[in-house]
């Protein structure tokens, strides 16, 4: 198994935890500690030595941070985690925040009138500093300091060591050494003479090269200098390192443990990109200058062979949710949230190629449905019930790209009010599936399309409609997405997720989400070439859950013409029965 059930935190432990943060708090003379989710590479997945938040708070969502102060202790979660962080922590000492209603310099205005809170100045980038500082001078003043949780953290896990393997160049699609003389160029350009890399996911890209460090993301932390003469310097662990990988770098890249020496040695101007390092970074350098991580925007903008196996993979990937459902759909009697979730992952095994999931599945049967990235664990797992729904959101890693999906399924007879909340959520998916968009559309252009059908009936959703996908990398990707905030426009070849939702709390989830990719502008009969989407996923919808009086003609024929490219896509890579039953749940509505 890949994923775990344990329950990975208990409430219990944040009071002890927390007045011994208070204690080593004082010690040091600060009247408040920051503690983000985020580790020194900003990753949304971290190793278990970098958990400080859900070590001291209970909380175990991607994202959120902490700030404690001698008399009050608050946690800031986005709508994703509302209900969950009530779950997870101790409400007595601990105060939920929302994000971005509650704003963090506010709150600390609130309940510090003056004073001197503290920060790892390895966990925070310089624009999160200076934009805090700012708001909250000349009362409060922020400080770096030491690891406060680290230095009561007294069973604190070592640091990964996972091995750096070389990613093949027919997955990757072009040679390290070709990415790395275009980004020198830029280098060059800019009048620099080198850049930092602080992000996992920047360096695997750029180096070809994948590692072990954290589940579900095969990345390796590391840091790497970018040269102006395209040589680059990769730090970190030298253990993690093999003959094979110092073959496939050659003599261009070197291995080094000593960032702060790496760091020191630089001269000229160097690029540090100001929203991302950690700021620490900048200030060990003579002459730092703030450039964007050069690595970004064309990691983002797939390759011909990079989406040559994305698609492979999903289709891979779509036989094995097929085999998956059909087997949903002949009973779940006496199964729960943990048998489902177990099921699907040795399904997904069975094809040889799956080298990890992508995240840990979200699998929640009826109210657990409406908690948006509810985990399954011991302590919460449900028995999947009649006459409810079913939801499933997950997602695999193989060799030659990344997938992600969810269905929502019917468990027993459906009624009318999940139809409909069912049908508006599809109804906005499908608005974005059809969507032609002009050369500078932004996510956030878009993002109320596929809202609007819920808007109408005075419904909506806490989480954005899409988010970015790598290839074989990370499952959330930048720098694009589709959401009310994200103006980086949409360019080709970008993956991103397509899944409007809806939550009833107390009662059942919605989401339904396929991957789609940017395809180039093409003339379609106007004055300007569009943009469209290509469809990468291909697993049936629940049809048992729609109300086709409520779909336009145009949004019927769009799904039966997907359901049937999906039966003819899959039908041949899947068991006798399940080829029953996806025929049957491909049929025209």
């Amino acid at each position: 198994m890949y994923q775990s059930f344990k329950t990975p935190s208990s409430p219990e432990t944040g009071a002890p935890r927390l007045k011994a943060l208070r204690v080593a708090m004082a010690t040091a003379g600060l009247d408040g500690f920051l503690i983000p989710r985020a580790d020194a590479h900003q990753g949304e997945n971290v190793a278990p030595c970098d958990e400080r938040l859900a070590w001291l708070t209970g909380f175990t969502g991607s994202d959120g941070h902490s700030v404690v102060l001698p008399n009050i202790a608050g946690v800031f979660v986005d709508g994703r985690y509302t209900l969950q962080v009530r779950n997870q922590i101790d409400l007595e000492v601990f105060t939920p925040q929302a994000i971005p209603e509650d704003k963090l310099s506010e709150w600390l205005q609130k309940h510090l009138s003056k004073g001197v809170v503290g920060y790892d100045p390895m966990l925070h980038s310089y624009d999160e500093i200076s934009k805090l500082e700012k708001a909250l001078a000349p009362d409060i003043t922020l400080q770096q300091s030491s690891n406060m949780v680290d230095a009561i953290w007294a069973d604190r896990p070592a640091p990964p060591v996972g091995k750096i393997r070389p990613h093949p160049l027919e997955f990757a699609g072009k040679s390290s050494a070709d990415k790395r003389a275009e980004l020198a160029e830029k280098l060059r350009e800019a009048g620099l003479t080198a850049t930092i890399l602080t992000l996992p996911d920047s360096i695997a890209w750029l180096l070809n090269i994948r590692g072990s460090d954290i589940s579900n993301t095969p990345v390796p932390l590391a840091f790497a200098i970018l040269h102006a003469d395209a040589s680059v310097t990769l730090i970190t662990n030298p253990a993690k390192s093999s003959p094979e990988l110092a073959a496939h770098f050659g003599p261009d890249v070197a291995l080094v443990e000593d960032f702060a020496a790496a760091l020191k040695a630089l001269k000229g101007k160097v690029g540090v990109d100001r929203a991302t390092a950690p700021i620490w970074v900048s200030q060990q350098l003579t002459n730092p200058e703030w450039f964007p991580d050069p690595c970004i925007l064309p990691k983002a903008c797939k390759n011909q062979a990079e989406l040559n196996g994305t698609r492979q993979a999903h289709l891979r990937d779509a036989a094995a949710m097929c085999e998956f459902l059909a087997w949903i759909d002949r009973g779940l009697e006496g199964k729960t949230e943990i048998d489902v979730v177990t099921k699907l992952e040795a399904i997904r095994s069975q094809s040889n190629a799956l080298t990890d999931i992508s995240f840990d599945t979200i699998c929640g049967s009826g109210p657990n449905g409406a908690i948006v990235h509810y985990r399954v664990d011991e302590a919460s797992n449900r028995a999947i019930e009649t006459n409810t729904l079913l939801l499933v959101d997950s997602g695999g890693q193989y060799l030659d790209g990344t997938t992600d999906i969810t269905r929502t399924v019917a468990i027993g007879t459906p009624d009318a009010e999940m139809i409909r909340c069912f049908t508006l959520v599809l109804k906005g998916m499908l608005a974005l599936s059809m969507l032609r968009f002009p050369k500078g559309t932004s996510g956030q252009h878009i993002d109320t399309l596929a809202r609007a059908p819920l808007w109408a009936e005075g419904l909506d959703y806490k989480h954005g409609t899409g988010h970015g996908v790598g290839a074989y990398l990370s499952v959330h990707e930048g720098p694009a997405s589709i959401s009310p905030k994200n103006d980086v426009p949409l360019e080709t070849g970008m993956i991103l997720s397509n899944e409007p939702g809806y939550y009833r709390e107390g009662a059942w989830g919605i989401r339904i989400e396929n991957l789609i990719i940017v395809t180039p502008p093409e003339n379609v009969g106007g004055e300007d070439k569009m943009h469209s989407f290509e469809t990468l996923t291909w697993v049936p919808i629940d049809t048992r859950l729609i109300d086709p009086s409520q779909l336009t003609k145009i949004e019927c024929d769009w799904l039966n013409a997907y359901h049937a490219e999906v039966l003819q896509k899959v039908s041949t890579n899947v068991a006798s029965t399940t080829r029953t039953w996806l025929e049957n749940a491909c049929a025209p509505i």
